[in-house]
C-alpha cells in the first residue's frame, strides 16, 4: 500500500486518479488550495486525506508532500497562463524532490514532446524537462482530448441546438479519452512504479471523426446532431492558444496507439466514446440553460486535452 499525494484532487484528472487509487486500495493524500469545497469533502467521504496545498504558496507544499511515497502531479495555465503554470509546476517538482517523494507522475499532454507550438503543450514541456532535471523516478502519462469536455461548456450550448460545434473538418480523425480513464491509467502507473518509472506514455481510448462523434452523441442523447466545423478564427478571437491547438489536431492530429494501449493494459477498462456518452445524464445536460447576455459569443473556452 503506498501513500500517493494527488494535486488537482477536486479536479477532472486528479479526482478520477484519487478514486482510483482508493479502489486500488492505496492511501491518498489530496491536496487542494479549497479543502472545504464539496469535491474535497467527497473525497473525504471516500477515505481521502484532504489537506490544502497552493502552488503559489511553496511553504504549504512541503508538509503536504512529506512521508508521501508517490506523487501524481498535474498543472493547468488556464485560470492563470502559460508562465504560471511552468512556475508552479517547477515549484511543486521542486518541492516533491525536497520530500524525498520516491515517484512522480506527471500529466502532460499527447504530442506535447513533440515542438507543437501550442502554448499550453509547450508549457507542459517545459515542466517535463524540468521533472527530468530532478532526479526523482518520474514517469509521463499524456492524454489525448478529453471526453469530457463535451458535456461542458461550449460545447453543451451547442449540443443543446443539436449542433456539434468543433473547428475540425468533419472526417478528420482525433484521439480521445475520458478523465475516468486517466485515473484508472494513472493508478496503475503509480501502483507498479517499476515497470513505467523513465517512460513518456501518450494514452488516448478511441478515436473518432468530428462526424461519428456527432452520430454517437446523437444515438447517446437521442437526438439529432450534426457536426459544425467552427470557424478558427472565431477561436483565435477567444484564444490564440485553443486555435493553435485545434489547428494542430486538424493538421499533423493526435496520432495514439489506442489499439496497443488495449492490449498492453487491459485492466485500465479503456472506454469508447459511445461507452462513455452512454453513460451521461443527457435530459439534464441538454435542459435549456439559463438565459444569457445577447451580447456572448459562443467559442471554445476550455482546452481539448490536458
Amino acid at each position: 500500500m503506498l501513500t500517493v499525494a494527488v494535486t488537482g484532487a477536486t479536479g477532472a484528472q486528479g479526482g478520477a486518479t484519487a478514486r482510483a487509487l482508493l479502489a486500488a486500495g492505496h492511501r491518498v493524500r489530496a491536496l487542494t488550495r479549497t479543502p472545504h469545497a464539496p469535491a474535497a469533502q467527497e473525497l473525504r467521504r471516500f477515505g481521502a486525506d484532504v489537506r490544502h496545498a497552493d502552488f503559489d504558496d511553496p511553504p504549504s507544499l512541503g508538509p503536504a508532500l512529506a512521508g508521501a511515497d508517490s506523487l501524481f502531479a498535474v498543472t493547468t495555465p488556464f485560470g492563470t497562463d502559460t508562465a504560471a503554470e511552468v512556475r508552479q509546476g517547477r515549484a511543486l517538482l521542486d518541492a516533491a524532490a525536497a520530500a524525498r517523494v520516491r515517484h512522480i507522475v506527471f500529466t502532460s499532454a499527447a504530442h506535447a514532446d513533440r515542438g507543437t507550438g501550442i502554448p499550453h503543450y509547450d508549457s507542459k514541456a517545459e515542466i517535463e524537462r524540468h521533472l527530468r532535471a530532478t532526479g526523482v523516478p518520474w514517469t509521463v502519462i499524456a492524454p489525448a482530448a478529453f471526453m469530457d469536455n463535451f458535456a461542458g461548456g461550449w460545447s453543451l450550448a451547442g449540443l443543446r441546438e443539436h449542433t456539434f460545434a468543433w473547428p475540425m473538418p468533419s472526417g478528420t480523425p482525433l484521439t480521445l479519452i475520458p478523465a475516468v480513464d486517466i485515473g484508472a491509467f494513472a493508478a496503475l502507473v503509480l501502483g507498479r512504479p517499476a515497470d513505467f518509472t523513465g517512460r513518456r506514455i501518450d494514452i488516448a481510448s478511441d478515436t473518432l471523426t468530428p462526424a461519428g462523434i456527432a452520430a454517437a452523441l446523437s444515438a447517446a442523447a437521442r437526438r439529432t446532431i450534426t457536426h459544425q466545423a467552427l470557424p478558427l478564427d472565431q477561436v483565435r478571437h477567444h484564444s490564440h492558444d485553443l486555435a493553435a491547438m485545434f489547428a494542430y489536431f486538424a493538421t499533423t492530429g493526435l496520432d495514439v496507439d489506442v489499439a496497443g494501449l488495449r492490449r498492453a493494459h487491459p485492466e485500465v477498462r479503456w472506454h469508447t466514446f459511445a461507452d462513455w456518452a452512454a453513460a451521461q445524464d443527457w435530459p439534464a445536460l441538454l435542459a435549456p440553460a439559463p438565459a444569457e447576455p445577447a451580447s456572448r459569443e459562443s467559442a471554445p473556452t476550455e482546452s481539448a486535452s490536458a
